[in-house]
């Protein structure tokens, strides 16, 4: 039987791909901890819990009809970003995918009333940088994969999804981390003002509203209340989290939804990135479960 051995929701941030001369540069003089964050947790989680396999839930590739899974045996190439070429130039990538996961995921969708997941191998569908900025930090031995964020789908849907991945999980006999890989907040200064706003202090962020609504989720998360942020997600939209905070339902979801008690763990600080509010927190898995009940 599989597992999924533990989770995060991770920043995807540009700046920590850039030379370290560059983020200090935007920052101050100062390191980002979004960049030392993930050295950290890759030294003391996921180098101890060796998973088989890393899924992400990728808050930049969005879907329209569907919800979609990488099915591909293996990845390689190089990769440039259409939105920030200068920063992310013929980067290159190399990693094994699960397609007997994805297939899974896929079947087990197919069973699912409402639910519409198709895993594709094509060797030519596009990479996002949601996935492949956490490589050069996170990339072991494991199997990568990605899934989508539906841009016509809601909560209940989000939910569903988290739902079946945990279910297809379970069926295998893979050992499994999760990533919401997104922000909280997601909203830009406009252009003539965001140079002003590059460095990662709290100060930056967009608005005091979504400062104070990150805030809130990010203390209800280390508490472990994700009931509260799901019963408040019509609330955490008004503030635009990133991929309509798609990226952490279907997380959260496959944990257990609201009965999920798992606290988390800070891996950076609360940062800024041009207005959007920015975050590493990880979650192991509770002894008891996700869920909080014994099994």
């Amino acid at each position: 039987m599989g597992e999924i051995v533990g989770a995060g929701l991770l920043a995807h941030v540009p700046t920590i791909v850039l030379p370290e001369a560059v983020r200090r540069e935007l920052n101050n003089g100062h390191e980002s901890t979004l960049y030392t964050g993930l050295h950290d947790l890759r030294r003391d989680v996921l180098d101890e819990l060796a998973p088989d396999v890393v899924l992400v839930f990728d808050s930049h590739w969005f879907t329209t009809v569907e919800f979609v899974v990488t099915a591909h045996e293996h990845r390689r190439g190089h990769y440039t970003s259409d939105e920030l070429p200068r920063g992310m130039s013929s980067v290159p990538y190399d990693f094994p995918g699960s397609p007997e996961l994805a297939r899974l995921i896929a079947k087990t969708a197919e069973d699912t009333e409402e639910c519409w997941i198709t895993a594709i191998d094509n060797e030519h569908l596009p990479l996002a940088y949601a996935t492949l900025n956490f490589l050069p930090f996170l990339q072991a031995d494991q199997k990568w994969m990605s899934l989508s964020v539906c841009q016509t789908a809601d909560q209940r849907d989000f939910a569903t999804v988290g739902r079946v991945v945990a279910q297809a999980i379970e069926q295998s006999d893979l050992r499994v981390v999760l990533i919401a890989s997104g922000a909280v907040s997601h909203t830009f200064h406009n252009l003539r003002d965001l140079r002003r706003h590059e460095a990662a202090g709290e100060e930056h962020i967009f608005s005091e509203a979504a400062r104070q609504w990150d805030h809130r989720v990010i203390d209800a998360l280390l508490e472990g209340n994700h009931a509260q942020v799901l019963a408040e997600m019509d609330q955490v939209l008004t503030v635009k989290p990133e991929g309509r905070f798609g990226h952490y339902q279907m997380m959260a979801a496959a944990l257990g939804g609201a009965k999920c008690t798992a606290a988390g763990r800070l891996f950076s600080e609360y940062e800024n990135s041009i207005g959007t509010g920015q975050v590493h927190i990880w979650f192991d898995r509770p002894d008891q479960g996700w869920t909080g009940e014994r099994r």
